[in-house]
């Protein structure tokens, strides 16, 4: 629980230094959940770009309210719910009907890349989990190293920017880019993945 309570603290410290007015702080938010708030909102909506569009309206309505955040939930908790509705208000903009039952909160926590897509009611279901979780694998196995590095310590480890840089020797610039272009490279090779998901999905739709 210690690893939970201190990335508590330092999104508390974030929203702090946005409530501030650095905007920057907010963009480091962003980084930290983009992925995260990406696999959610697909479990709602199943375009890819759609899901893009999703993402970038759930954090433009989170910078705008994150004046009223008092730090009584998680901001991660705070965003999963933000992100729950902006997907559910898009559904019913665009004449669709939202999903009857929602990804527990109590569950945000436990996405990431490997699980962007988990959902075991189906043999087909995992079967598409554990493909992705080895494209995943796979995509990271086949970053420069200095990639690889970079993305494994911020993801895997945990690390803040300013931990990778000093472990990589370079400036946190630099670690910026390295983990940007680390997860450019890994939805690449998922995109595939998830629009054969979304297509097969629609197939099965009564």
């Amino acid at each position: 629980m210690a690893g939970t309570d201190s990335t508590q603290e330092l999104d508390l410290e974030l929203v702090k230094r946005v409530q501030r007015g650095d905007s920057a702080a907010f963009d480091l938010l962003v980084r930290k959940y983009q992925h995260r708030v990406v696999a959610l909102i697909g479990r709602y909506i199943h375009d890819w770009s759609e899901c893009q569009d999703v993402a970038q309206e759930t954090f433009l309505r989170a910078y705008r309210a994150l004046g009223n955040f008092r730090g009584d939930a998680q901001f991660y908790t705070w965003l999963h719910r933000i992100a729950v509705n902006t997907a559910k208000n898009h559904l019913v903009a665009h004449n669709r009907r939202p999903p009857t039952d929602d990804v527990d909160a109590a569950d945000a926590e436990q996405y990431d890349a490997g699980t962007r897509l988990r959902d075991t009611d189906t043999p087909e279901r995992e079967l598409m989990r554990q493909e992705l979780e080895r494209t995943v694998m796979k995509a990271v196995d086949a970053l420069p190293e200095e990639l690889r590095t970079a993305i494994t310590l911020r993801e895997v480890d945990g690390l803040s920017y300013e931990e990778i840089a000093q472990k990589m020797d370079c400036p946190i610039g630099t670690v910026r880019s390295r983990i940007f272009r680390a997860r450019e490279a890994i939805d690449a090779e998922l995109r595939p993945l998830l629009d054969i998901d979304s297509a097969t999905r629609e197939r099965s739709r009564p």
